[in-house]
């Protein structure tokens, strides 16, 4: 049952004792039986739980990556060679065994990853309270939320959370927070009278399901439950909006598909010119797929799925959970962050900022809802203070668990509760001195609320009065300026100017007044009139602490920040400007009618604009309109948010980044990545986390694409140089891949940050993983390895005297010359692993100690090697021989030479290439 489904009409626009009607229930509520008929028609009260993949469908979709599907592919036809061959060799059988292990280790380490980050993420509904008040059989009851149903009568008081839609019937001096559905901070009235029809979430007679009444009290009848609510419209919004790939999904993507074609008309090559050299068909067939396996970097998925974990885990160490393990790498490629204000870029906790009396401001530190900081000069507003403390509903409630301080009714109350406590005012022993005899509550005409103390000592009554200035400076007569004094057109003129100068801080101001009145129940037009201001109170919904800090890193690290909130455009800019997101004197300020009337292409001109841009008063169709419109101009878009409303564009985005702490269900359910502390100073710490790992891939990809070239070169060079056997063999090859790649990869993918990493601009969506700079870089690297692996394999055979016809597999000489092409391959990939460490850093500036791992891998593979050449055992399985120490001295010899050529790559770089790409050439 919905709202435009009620008797044909909406249910904001019935009289209240039609609602009754329409909604087939009564004041005294449904009846059990009738309840338990409506929840067998409506289902439980609760939203939806997301469908999720079940465990093998999960770890399935780890084997349908390219690079997994070529291994597979290529370990079936080994397979399938070692049947056929006669005799068969037991090389060809470990190769087909060793490509099914990689690809076994790459998914084991995927799906754990994401099995485990993804079951540590799953949400509890945390916004949808466990118990509610409700009429049954003409009885209060409190009853499981999820037991309510249309009809039910609901009753609402200061501090509830709402369990369903329900429609207003009764209603004394109510207000709700509609933060967590709308974005507005501000507290909004609620009437129980028919309103014109119009907008749902306007309709002021109506509550939504995930809001707090912060005021009042009142009794509502539930017209929508479960997904039937506004709250679930969202949910369901954003469980259409598609998920996003990620930059790295694309681009890897992109080269696997190019590196398997590469490989495999390079097997096809070398197959179609040995065979007519008459070696058997199955033994040449083995050979060209070694190669084809030998140009795939097998050890790339585990490697890229390591890195990532590592940036998962970093991002675990500062309270931040990495849903899916791209989105780190994701978040690091962002060009814009689209930021929701309230409880992301604020703390949800209105702080009073300035106290205002006599002429003078009197700032105030500290902020939330702990009595930490002061009030600058306190005696001149003590008075003050004290009359607003005391004319509060709110409460102040102690802290729980991991939670501070909390208020329990309006915000604003709860600020100048704190206030009061900062200037050192006793509440309990006022309120004993003057107890509260009576109230005249707040209501959005007089827009005042007025209480009435005293009688405890003497027969004395004061009325208290707060309130919006301009109503209640109309009310006043008197001022308290060093002393109380008539209020003057000048004296009224001033507080005027103040009132403006603290609203334009973005400030919500409140005056305070009081005056003497005749006993215990005055009228309330005597409360309320010919009263003595004692001054003005400006409050705001703090920054965090941390923001602006981040909002630094993201301005140097060329992220553009758009604030996207559902607040007031003067509120939203204020806060804009005091965590730094607008610097210039005139930014751009769109409000969602204003989106309303812009087609595609004005939404697009408007987002290319340079200018500082927020979006205020937004819906949740809104953002994922904007999020839309700059992911259409190639733009990598991250949106940060913690209310529902924000949860459609959290999904849509290229990564969403949802509060873990303060967020909703649904916020949570959509992003990707969930900051456990709300903290928005992880969103740089994951930029910087991000582009190192990137950083990193790239650094293995030059690893393993290098040594590559140094294992194809000899091998291309023996075939036309007409040498009838090769300088390595595919057993030779896989024990490289297996020993000497994937180690030293995975300690490449451990590489820290380097240090100017945030000072650089986002990569381009369009930049090739493999871009023109990595394959120089891997040319360059494995050029120098090839050729000098050639020269050793040349300078053995040539040294031997031997014509090239006269060799066979058997000859010691060819035994050495290949474990020397296998060592120095080896020996050389330790060396470069230490020269890939850096982009243009001298590796000895980082320290050449500062990753042991990377060092413990190199001096792994190269033990590994020395083994192959030396135990009996591993020689009849390489058809390796015994290098002498001379031969090693070579080897080291031409790594070093390898180390030294790029440290002079890197130093001309230095010396050449200007800036980090900001205005001049972009160094890699």
């Amino acid at each position: 049952m919905t709202a435009t489904a009620v008797a044909g009409a909406p249910v904001q626009i019935l009289p209240p004792g039609d609602v009754f009607a329409a909604l087939n229930t009564s004041l005294r509520g449904l009846t059990a039986a009738d309840a338990a008929a409506r929840r067998d028609r409506y289902g439980p009260n609760e939203l939806p739980r997301a469908t999720r993949r079940g465990v093998w469908r999960q770890l399935a979709v780890q084997f349908t990556d390219l690079f997994a599907l070529v291994l597979l592919v290529a370990s079936a036809i080994t397979f399938l060679a070692y049947t056929l061959q006669q005799p068969q060799d037991a090389g060809t059988f470990r190769l087909a065994v060793a490509i099914l292990g990689v690809v076994a280790l790459n998914a084991s380490i995927g799906f754990a990853q994401e099995y485990s980050a993804e079951r540590t993420a799953q949400s509890l509904q945390a916004m949808v309270p466990r118990t509610c008040r409700v009429l049954r059989d003409g009885q209060r009851q409190e009853l499981p939320a999820r037991e309510l149903v249309p009809g039910d009568v609901v009753v609402l008081e200061a501090g509830d959370a709402v369990s369903a839609d329900c429609r207003l019937v009764e209603a004394h001096e109510v207000s709700v927070n509609n933060a967590e559905l709308t974005g507005e901070s501000d507290a909004v009235v609620r009437t129980g009278e028919a309103v014109a029809a119009g907008p749902l979430l306007e309709a002021r007679n109506c509550v939504f399901m995930g809001t707090d009444v912060v005021a009042g009290s009142a009794k509502a009848v539930v017209f929508a439950t479960g997904a039937a609510t506004e709250f679930g419209r969202v949910f369901r919004l954003a469980a259409a909006a598609p998920r996003q790939k990620t930059p790295l999904q694309l681009q890897v993507a992109s080269m696997a598909r190019r590196v398997a074609g590469v490989a495999l008309a390079i097997g096809a090559v070398l197959f179609a010119v040995r065979v007519p050299t008459g070696r058997p068909f199955v033994e040449t067939f083995v050979f060209a797929l070694g190669v084809m396996v030998a140009l795939v970097p097998e050890g790339l998925p585990a490697t890229l799925s390591v890195s990532l974990a590592i940036g998962v885990r970093r991002m675990a160490r500062r309270h931040a959970l990495v849903k899916k393990l791209l989105a780190v790498e994701a978040l690091g490629s962002t060009t814009v962050v689209c930021t929701d204000k309230t409880g992301t870029l604020t703390q949800a906790e209105m702080t009073v900022a300035h106290v205002w009396s006599g002429g003078v401001s009197h700032p105030v530190s500290g902020v939330g809802y702990a009595p930490v900081g002061e009030v600058t000069d306190p005696a001149p507003v003590h008075e003050l203070l004290k009359v607003a403390a005391l004319c509060c509903n709110a409460r102040l409630v102690p802290p729980s668990g991991r939670g501070g301080r909390r208020v329990l009714g309006d915000t604003t109350e709860g600020a100048l509760l704190v206030v009061a406590e900062k200037a050192g005012i006793d509440l309990a022993a006022e309120e004993t001195r003057a107890p509260r005899v009576a109230e005249y509550p707040f209501d959005s005409v007089r827009k005042l609320m007025s209480t009435v103390h005293g009688g405890a000592e003497d027969d004395v009554y004061r009325a208290y009065v707060k309130g919006a200035p301009q109503e209640l400076l109309a009310r006043c007569t008197h001022i308290d300026w060093n002393g109380e004094r008539p209020l003057t057109d000048e004296l009224r003129a001033e507080v005027v100017a103040a009132n403006d100068a603290l609203a334009a801080q973005g400030l919500r101001v409140l005056a305070t007044a009081w005056r003497p009145v005749t006993g215990p129940r005055p009228a309330q037009d005597e409360a309320e009139s010919g009263l003595t201001l004692l001054g003005l109170v400006g409050m705001l919904d703090p920054p965090r602490p941390e923001v602006g800090d981040a909002v630094d890193a993201c301005r140097r690290a060329g992220i553009r920040i758009v604030m996207v909130t559902g607040d007031h455009p003067l509120t939203a800019e204020a806060v804009a400007r005091r965590v730094g997101i607008v610097r210039q004197a005139a930014p751009v300020v769109v409000t969602g009618a204003s989106l309303d009337t812009m087609d595609d292409d004005a939404l697009d001109g408007l987002l290319a604009e340079p200018a500082e841009l927020l979006l205020c008063r937004v819906s949740p169709e809104h953002k994922m309109r904007v999020v839309t419109a700059l992911q259409r101009r190639g733009e990598v878009v991250a949106v940060t948010g913690d209310g529902a409303n924000d949860a459609p564009a959290l999904k849509h985005a290229d990564i969403g980044v949802a509060m873990g702490a303060s967020g909703t269900d649904v916020a949570r359910e959509a992003a990707v990545m969930v900051l456990l502390d709300d903290s928005f100073a992880s969103i740089a710490t994951a930029v910087r986390l991000g582009r190192s790992v990137y950083q990193n891939i790239r650094k293995f990809l030059i690893y393993l694409f290098s040594h590559n070239i140094a294992e194809l070169v000899p091998i291309l060079a023996a075939t036309f140089a007409g040498f009838p056997l090769v300088p390595i063999t595919a057993v030779q090859i896989l024990a490289i891949d297996l020993g000497s790649d994937v180690l030293p990869a995975l300690a490449l993918g451990a590489e820290p940050p380097e240090p100017d990493v945030m000072d650089r601009p986002p990569r381009s969506r369009r930049e090739r993983l493999f871009s023109a700079a990595v394959m120089g870089r891997v040319l360059f690297l494995g050029g120098i390895q090839a050729l000098g692996v050639c020269a050793v394999f040349f300078w053995h055979i040539h040294a031997s005297g031997i014509p090239y016809s006269h060799f066979t597999e058997d000859n010691p000489v060819y035994r050495e010359a290949t474990t020397m092409v296998q060592a120095g391959i080896v020996v050389s990939q330790f060396f470069n692993a230490l020269a890939v460490r850096t982009d243009r850093q001298s590796v000895f500036r980082i320290g050449l100690l500062s990753n042991p791992w990377l060092l413990a891998a190199g001096c792994f593979g190269i033990g590994l090697m020395a083994a192959i050449s030396y135990l009996p055992a591993l020689q009849a399985v390489f058809n390796t021989a015994a290098l002498a120490a001379a031969d090693w001295a070579v080897l080291a010899g031409f790594g070093v030479l390898l180390l030294a050529a790029e440290e002079s790559r890197k130093w001309w770089l230095r010396r050449h290439c200007s800036g980090n790409g900001r205005g001049g050439a972009r160094c890699e």
